[in-house]
């Protein structure tokens, strides 16, 4: 049943993709970069309009009626049920993960979907998948799935060419970095807007500096990529560009008390389970198992890291530059 689900969200993506790369080619390029809207989870731009049309429309004619869904997305001012009855599920989808590069053509976007029993969250989700949108010069899509409990050797990892549509995709191979140091690789923390960047390259150099004892050498070389999708910086630790990447941005936030900055929502990460199954590290700022709610508003701060090893090396750190940078959001001591 599980696998079941898993399928379906990759039939969804299928969907998507191919209405998005339809959509995009029969657009003027400025269409896709106007602004058409803003929800309460996000800003709406004319190439986000090609996918969330085609959303609920899939459910309401591939989704078997008898497992009614709750359908929760940032095109969706509230959530939807398809199907008759109480809803079984909560589906979580992303339509495009990283619109802002994908609709200037820079960089690939993603479409993300998570499903997990109704009512549920981050961390009850069964089944996940993440689908690559490509920029328009590239040939190739990548898709990334799986369900709880399959491991690295579950994860369904394949290749498709977009130009041709070929029904029998490449199987890819799924390898986080076995690296146990930072030195000569690529870490960061998104800090790819305005708000707050200072106190973010802050707190990610007060990082570097507890890892490597003081001032951060001159010789360092730890090489920093501003990947604007979240999806994108989970595929880069599944196939193992990065070693650590995070996303704090709601912590700094609350510390300078600007409220309603934009920062990561549970549709931008429900594919945290890729990770987890994958064997890298995925957590809060201060090493909590990552679980949000379900929804399209509740801000996100997340660590993830390629490795188990290399977690215990660096996650100190993290949690030491965290406390000193955003005191205001850092755990209270517990009273005996």
């Amino acid at each position: 049943m599980t696998d079941d689900l898993r399928q379906r969200l990759c039939a969804l993506e299928d969907h998507l993709l191919t209405t998005l790369l339809a959509g995009r080619a029969a657009a003027a390029p400025l269409e896709l970069s106007v602004v058409t809207g803003r929800t309460t989870a996000d800003t709406i731009y004319g190439i986000d309009v090609i996918t969330d049309e085609a959303l609920l429309p899939w459910f309401e004619t591939s989704w078997p009626a008898t497992e009614a869904v709750e359908v929760v997305s940032e095109g969706l001012e509230q959530p939807v049920v398809i199907g008759k009855g109480e809803p079984q599920w909560t589906c979580i989808v992303d339509t495009i993960d990283g619109t802002r590069g994908l609709m200037y053509d820079k960089r690939s976007a993603w479409v993300l979907a998570a499903i997990a029993p109704a009512g549920g969250s981050l961390g009850s989700v069964v089944a996940a998948a993440m689908t690559e949108i490509p920029t328009t010069k590239q040939w190739a899509s990548d898709r990334f799935s799986v369900v709880r409990g399959a491991g690295l050797a579950g994860i369904v990892a394949e290749r498709v060419d977009v130009t041709e549509r070929i029904p029998a995709p490449t199987p890819l191979a799924v390898r986080p970095s076995p690296a146990i140091e930072l030195d000569h690789g690529f870490a960061s923390f998104a800090r790819f807007l305005p708000q707050a960047k200072p106190l973010l390259a802050r707190f990610e150099e007060r990082v570097f500096e507890l890892l490597y004892g003081g001032p951060v050498a001159s010789d360092l070389s730890i090489f920093d990529d501003q990947y604007l999708s979240t999806g994108g910086q989970f595929h880069e630790l599944l196939v193992g560009h990065d070693r650590l990447l995070g996303d704090v941005r709601p912590l700094a936030f609350a510390e300078l008390g600007l409220s309603g900055a934009p920062a990561c929502h549970p549709y931008d990460c429900c594919c945290a389970l890729l990770l987890s199954e994958a064997g890298c590290t995925i957590v809060d700022p201060w090493g909590a198992p990552l679980d949000v709610p379900l929804d399209t508003t509740t801000p996100v701060a997340w660590v993830g890291v390629a490795n188990r090893a290399l977690a215990e090396r660096v996650l100190p750190a993290v949690h030491a530059a965290a406390a000193e940078c955003f005191p205001r959001s850092a755990p209270r001591p517990q009273v005996p």
